[in-house]
């Protein structure tokens, strides 16, 4: 019987160096970590993971790394990522080999693509393996994006069992909920809106920022669970300050930046992008002083 995600699941950080080797040793201490602070899963090649930025070898070093470290006390979710069918399916069939418990679907596309073939792109995902498929949308970000319609139909495949909406639209999120019953799970983004959603049904919250803070993450996770509304929206407002300094600034470089405060050694984000300036540092660790305590 497949297993049930659930919970605070934060997208993981690629640690890199200058020479573009993998900092096995970082990433496994931080799973430890977060492991350690009660996180119910591990998302390796999320967005705050800078899939777009790492190269194959690396992508399988980040998911082997966390799965050797997870070492099956909770799932791991891989990120697939890709502009091709061929090298997204290639990419789920690795993660499936190395031992990862599920797959995040990412669409990266260039051209503009129509329904049927970003349908395709999914179902391909789906087809590869027989590890369950946590569908992806960001409507901010990506150029081709799943409609509730194709969301509706992709939820007919078996293994399509998840969806990580990070369109902070409740409304969308009610036509998705509505359309897809109970063949689907939907999981929230970021720190802002994750009691909505779990008012709403949702399973709980993929996120970068729960790197960052995952107990406050997992506190607000059990307040909704145990249906404490009142105080669940007190612990939401305040995680929200972290999305309003985070929002100013490069997400990866703003979570990578705040476990270096932490004493985890990540390194900057992955060029072009820029680490943060000492202004811009100070805030976000002033921000993560204030949620953390």
């Amino acid at each position: 019987m497949p297993q049930d995600f659930h919970g605070v699941m934060p997208y993981l950080v690629s640690p890199v160096d200058d020479e573009g080797r993998v900092k096995e040793a970082v990433l496994a201490r931080l799973c430890e970590h977060l492991i350690g602070q009660g996180v119910h899963g591990l998302v390796p090649l999320g967005s705050t993971g800078e899939f777009a930025y790492l190269n194959t070898p690396q992508k399988e070093r980040v998911i082997a790394v966390t799965i050797e470290a997870a070492n099956k006390r909770v799932p791991v979710i891989a990120g697939v990522a890709a502009t091709t069918i061929a090298d997204a399916v290639a990419q789920a069939k690795s993660a499936a080999r190395a031992g990862a418990d599920g797959i995040l679907a990412v669409l990266e596309a260039y051209f503009p693509l129509n329904e049927a073939q970003i349908e395709g792109y999914f179902a391909a995902i789906a087809a590869a393996t027989d590890l369950p498929v946590t569908l992806y949308t960001n409507p901010n970000f990506q150029r081709a994006d799943l409609s509730i319609a194709s969301i509706e139909r992709l939820s007919r495949i078996e293994t399509i069992r998840y969806l990580k909406d990070a369109s902070s639209n409740t409304g969308r999120l009610l036509s998705i909920m509505n359309a897809v019953g109970e063949r689907m799970k939907v999981f929230s983004a970021s720190a802002h809106i994750p009691a909505c959603v779990m008012m709403l049904g949702g399973a709980g919250w993929m996120a970068g920022p729960a790197c960052v803070a995952a107990v406050p993450s997992i506190r607000l996770y059990d307040l909704c669970r145990a249906g404490k509304w009142d105080e669940a929206m007190v612990l939401q407002r305040n995680l929200w300050s972290i999305n309003e300094v985070f929002a100013r600034h490069n997400l990866a470089a703003c979570i990578k930046a705040g476990l270096e405060s932490q004493g985890f050694d990540v390194g900057n984000p992955l060029p072009p992008q820029a680490p943060l300036g000492a202004e811009a540092r100070a805030s976000v660790v002033a921000a993560l002083a204030r949620v953390n305590g």
